[in-house]
């Protein structure tokens, strides 16, 4: 039942997906920017709290772009371009939610955050069974991950005040109707009443 969800801080971990400074000023309608920020960093503020792991997942390429094929409709555009390299200041976490010191950031070079990274690794070096997720866009990285995340037997939790997609009607089908067979799709502050055993 809903008033009985509970969440394991131990075998959970919260993951911030591409909340990098362009994709938050490009990716995210400019009226719901600030409160994603504000909800996600209460979000991430509660985990820290509570001991969980937290990871930070950004995409990010190697001057040249040598990772990005041709053939790839999403990424292909940006060969020719300093956008998401260590030159870029826009790739860097937004300071809202800017990762510790002792906080890893996955690095990916894909929509998803397991295709080609050591996300699956450090996940299961630490015993998590339960992902969190936050983050841009719900009809890109978001899904991407939940799906490959669904497939690898992960129980997945999305923090639907702390996705955003530029295209709302999409964002809300696919919280609404899509995630719902896969996941629980609950706001940030249920989930931090669920980590805390309030909920």
């Amino acid at each position: 039942m809903e008033n009985q969800f509970r969440l394991d801080v131990g075998g959970s971990a919260l993951l911030l997906i591409d909340l990098q400074e362009f994709l938050v000023e490009n990716h995210v309608p400019k009226e719901v920017a600030p409160q994603l920020l504000e909800r996600t960093g209460g979000l991430l503020a509660a985990a820290r709290d509570l001991g969980m792991l937290v990871l930070h997942v950004k995409v990010a390429f190697r001057p040249g772009h040598p990772e990005i094929s041709p053939r790839n409709k999403v990424f292909a555009g940006l060969r020719g371009t300093k956008l998401f390299t260590a030159e870029d200041p826009g790739a860097g976490i937004h300071p809202a939610v800017a990762p510790l010191d002792s906080e890893a950031v996955i690095v990916k070079h894909r929509v998803g955050s397991f295709t080609g990274t050591d996300l699956q690794t450090v996940l299961r070096s630490n015993e998590i069974n339960t992902i969190i997720l936050a983050g841009i866009a719900t009809s890109g990285a978001i899904l991407s991950t939940v799906r490959h995340a669904f497939d690898l037997d992960y129980s997945i939790v999305v923090a639907s005040d702390c996705c955003a997609d530029l295209d709302r009607d999409l964002h809300d089908a696919i919280l609404g109707k899509i995630f719902p067979q896969q996941t629980e799709v609950l706001p940030a502050d249920r989930i931090i009443a669920a980590l805390r055993g309030e909920a």
